[in-house]
Parts: structure tokens; sequence; C-alpha cells
């Protein structure tokens, strides 16, 4: 349909004639009200928004002293985590003299993410900080 037909029709039924997909061959428009092809817009984009969020960051913090139970624990909150889709923060926090132990401190968080059941990959290298070790871990 000619442009000039189009907006004849659109002004006879009293709304707007809207270029839906300008770069497509031909144009494709559609008469409509602007307020409600607006009002559509800002739904699409806030649905979209909605499904692009990302899970937040928790942490899960164990010493260099813990007892296998209570990593059994603190690995089934992990687990709960990275189920929601939430990226985990392990932390193996080191006192005092426990921080000479570095290689201690690597042993006990690779026995610590083998309690973990949820498939899962390391999103960066453990690394040394602050009161300890740690490493971020996502679901794969």
């Amino acid at each position: 349909m000619p442009t000039s037909a189009a907006l004849k029709l659109s002004l006879e039924r009293g709304f707007d004639l809207i270029e839906i997909a300008p770069t497509a061959k031909p144009p494709v428009a559609r008469i409509m009200s602007y307020d409600k092809f607006r009002y559509q817009k800002e739904k699409e984009l806030k649905k979209q928004y909605a499904a692009q969020k990302i899970g937040e960051l928790k942490q899960v913090k164990i010493s260099m002293k813990e007892a296998i139970n209570d990593m059994n624990v603190k690995a089934r909150r992990a687990n709960e985590f990275l189920e929601k889709d939430n990226k985990v923060d392990v932390t193996v926090v080191m006192r005092g003299r426990e921080k000479m132990f570095k290689d201690l401190a690597y042993k006990k968080l690779d026995a610590f993410l083998k309690l973990i059941t949820v498939e899962h990959k390391k999103t960066s290298e453990p690394k040394f900080g602050g009161r300890g070790l740690s490493v971020q871990i996502t679901k794969n």
C-alpha cells in the first residue's frame, strides 16, 4: 500500500501510522495508537531485563580447622546457591600463623570443592588476598 493511502486510512480511523520495520523490503508499518505501541515496547523491555538478571554473588567461608561435618553443611548450602544460578565465592579463612601454610589451604579448598555435588566450574584460579584463599565458582 502506498504511504499516502496508509496515512489517509489511519487518519480516517483516528489512529497513527507507525513504522515497525524500516529496514525491511518493503518497509512494514502498522495503523494503531502510538501510546499503545509505546506501552507494549516498554513491557517487552521490562520482560527482557527481568529475564537477563544474573545470579547474585554468595559467599561460603571455611576455616583451616573446619571439621568434615561442618564442611558438609556448608557444601550443601553452596549446592543450594548454585542450583539457584548464583555465583559462589568460596573462601578459606586463614588466621595468624595459618597464613604460612598455603599448600594446606589449597588442599582444604580442593577437599571442599569435591564435596559440592552440583556440576560447577571455577571462574578464576584460587588467589590469596585479604584473610585467605578464595575462588569463585558457577554452575555449568
